[in-house]
């Protein structure tokens, strides 16, 4: 195998819904004027909603909803008042009375879709599928320092399956027709490549059937998710189902960028 495997065995699973950060502005495209801002705090989520009364005059709400352990986020709706934005702020006329209930139903296939279930008492319900919302593209080429964490399943010789942890130093390229590869150079001498075509959801990057290459001769393809630029480095995960000798490749990475 290309890595030195660790002792503690780790089969795949899927991606826990908990474990991805939601933060970001969300929509439906086939309902202009609706938006949905999500700010994440480790299991709890803030949603502040714009939508349109039965008068159809533009109207706020916002929600505190908790992960329930399964697959969902769920807490209360409160609408607010205050002091007109023109006029000096009076204390006392500030509140926020809950006036409903709403869940979050992030998908459990990606890290960029999900459903909004809301109802506001005596007012109405809805169910909105939601998207990240993309404003503009986010640079992410340069040279960083970090490592990765991942694992090989399904192997046909028992011995093969296993963790593995690795550092590295990376080099992405971004091209301005969205093209992008990943070059790492491994501690251990490996080195290998991931490219192919951007595709950008909100703040995140995904690069579907990338080409996956590395100096020990392996050429197939993988599925690189939740590639995130920050202003301090990059990070991402993918999944390679074949990777010689029956296994499956799957992996995190994470690093920070050299000044």
């Amino acid at each position: 195998m290309k890595r030195v495997l660790l002792a503690v065995l780790l089969l795949f699973a899927a991606i826990r819904a908990e474990a991805i950060d939601w933060t970001d502005i969300w929509y439906n495209p086939q309902q202009p004027g609706y938006g949905y801002n999500l700010v994440q705090s480790d299991s709890f989520i803030f949603v502040t909603f714009f939508v349109f009364d039965a008068a159809g005059a533009a109207t706020w709400y916002s929600a505190e909803t908790t992960w329930d352990g399964t697959d969902s986020y769920k807490g209360i709706v409160y609408k607010s008042v205050g002091t007109f934005f023109g006029a000096p702020w009076v204390p006392a006329n500030s509140r926020a009375d809950a006036v409903g209930t709403a869940t979050f139903k992030p998908s459990a296939t990606n890290n960029y879709q999900g459903t909004f279930s809301y109802t506001v008492t005596g007012v109405g319900s809805a169910a909105q599928a939601l998207e990240r919302q993309t404003l503009t593209p986010i640079a992410t080429g340069g040279s960083y320092l970090g490592g990765q964490s991942g694992a090989y399943s399904g192997c046909t010789a028992a011995a093969a399956n296993g963790a593995y942890t690795d550092r590295f130093d990376l080099v992405v390229t971004h091209l301005v027709d969205g093209s992008a590869t990943l070059a790492f150079a491994y501690m251990n001498g490996l080195s290998c490549t991931l490219a192919g075509k951007y595709e950008q959801h909100g703040q995140y990057y995904l690069i579907r059937n990338a080409a996956y290459k590395c100096s020990d001769g392996l050429d197939t393809t993988a599925q690189v998710t939740e590639i995130k630029a920050t202003a301090l480095g990059y990070e991402g995960r993918y999944v390679a189902p074949n990777v010689g000798g029956g296994c499956a490749e799957g992996a995190t990475f994470a690093a920070v960028l050299v000044q």
